[in-house]
């Protein structure tokens, strides 16, 4: 498949951010710069949807603990774009490549989107907002330079992406520990608030 390197990219990038994929695609394929986008992710409304939804994850996505609830909401958003996205790359409706493509797409924006999560989770452990700005910007940054750069050189765009995948596993093995600060806190949390909910139901003395 010809197609399978940008698959694969585009897979990864929609573990991170799936609109911004979606916009990319569909703005690229409109103005005529590849062949490869078909023509539903070029139609006006899917733009204008992707980018209003863009517009929200680039807010979200800079605000501690926000940017965490976000994630766990694109859990499921974010594999099942990327297969859909990889499937309509892919195209003849239903054909054996098309399920492939849709399984390759699926199965790496749950790879990538895991180690952005989890990344977050690490950086959320300091509650600071610095970080998770920074970050933000540098994935965003990041996804728009390897799409665009997979519609003139797909092969090695997707090698970058695998590294970058790879690397990503290694990083968040590294910050387990902060990881799972992060979840203790947030368990925390939730023991508490439950806890002064239980304390606003009792009668008083």
């Amino acid at each position: 498949m010809s197609v399978l390197p940008l698959v694969f990219t585009s897979g990864w990038a929609s573990g991170i951010n799936a609109y911004a994929v979606v916009l990319l695609l569909g703005a690229f394929g409109a103005t005529g710069l590849t062949d490869e986008v078909p023509a539903s992710l070029q139609r006006t409304d899917v733009l204008v949807v992707a980018g209003v939804l863009f517009l929200c994850e680039a807010v979200a996505d800079k605000i501690p603990y926000v940017d965490s609830v976000w994630d766990s909401v694109h859990t499921v958003i974010r594999p099942i774009a990327g297969a859909v996205v990889a499937a309509l790359l892919a195209g003849e409706s239903g054909s054996l490549p098309q399920l492939a493509a849709a399984a390759v797409g699926g199965s790496t924006a749950l790879m990538s989107h895991l180690v952005k999560a989890g990344t977050r989770m690490a950086v959320n452990s300091s509650p600071e907002p610095f970080s998770n700005v920074v970050v933000s910007i540098a994935e965003d940054l990041g996804v728009a330079g390897i799409v665009t750069f997979a519609i003139f050189h797909p092969v090695v765009a997707a090698a970058i992406a695998g590294t970058l995948l790879v690397l990503g596993i290694v990083v968040v093995a590294f910050l387990a520990s902060r990881i799972r600060r992060y979840l203790r806190r947030r368990a925390q949390r939730r023991e508490e608030k439950r806890l002064a909910g239980a304390g606003s139901h009792w009668p008083a003395e």
